[in-house]
């Protein structure tokens, strides 16, 4: 049985037609779809934001509270107190003692601050205490009614 491409169809498009709209229109998602991944590109940096690190006896009472309820487990917040916003990251229960967390980054783009940090291991030849520990970091800047976004 020999397909003529060029017979109609019950919808009025040859067979070939068809094809062609499918291909296009195939072609036109693939397009669309690469264009909206090409878009999640890294935001655009405004400026790096000033930050202090906070000790553990300058952390509002009220946050340290929260700290402490949420360490077990990795946690993300903010919080805000009399125009400061301190900005914290905690990495939930280590079977050791002996890490430390560094500030990545820390900047405003268009839509949100970006804060980025990273939780570094016991160092080797340390001996860190062998109970569990639950290490996060603290930092306060100025209050900003921007979005925070951990990365």
């Amino acid at each position: 049985m020999i397909i003529n491409p060029r017979i109609k169809t019950k919808s009025g498009y040859t067979r070939l037609q068809r094809t062609l709209f499918s291909s296009v229109l195939a072609a036109l998602l693939l397009a669309l779809l690469s264009a909206c991944t090409l878009s999640k590109q890294a935001p655009k940096k405004l400026k790096d934001v000033q930050y202090a690190i906070v000790e553990e006896n300058e952390i509002p009472e009220k946050l340290l509270e929260t700290i402490e309820q949420k360490k077990a487990a990795e946690f993300k917040l903010s919080f805000e107190n009399e125009g400061e916003l301190y900005i914290v990251h905690g990495y939930g229960e280590q079977e050791t003692g002996g890490y430390s967390i560094v500030v990545r980054n820390c900047y405003l783009t268009k839509n949100a601050l970006y804060f980025d940090t990273e939780l570094l291991g016991p160092q080797n030849g340390s001996n860190p205490q062998k109970k569990p520990s639950y290490p996060y970091i603290v930092v306060k800047t100025k209050a900003m009614k921007q979005n925070i976004v951990f990365e």
